[in-house]
């Protein structure tokens, strides 16, 4: 037990690092992929990432219902 002590600092100095580490990382994927969906299906409320998306969508998922007017002029 000549190391406890040193064994004991290292281990704090490493899990301050760790957290230092952890909080200037600060990227979270889930946040950033909700972020990316811009676009929300007006019947069902599913959010798609861009236009071209979503007028499939509505396309295949909605076909009797009325297209949005900011899909009219889309290509899919």
């Amino acid at each position: 037990m000549a190391r406890g002590h040193q064994k004991f600092q290292s281990q704090q100095k490493n899990a301050k690092k760790q957290a230092d580490i952890k909080k200037s990382k600060g990227h979270d994927q889930k946040a950033a992929a909700m972020a990316a969906l811009v676009y929300t299906c007006t019947v069902c409320r599913t959010q798609m990432p861009d236009p071209k998306t979503f007028k499939q969508h509505f396309e295949s998922k909605h076909p009797k219902s009325p297209m949005p007017p900011e899909l009219v002029g889309v290509e899919a």
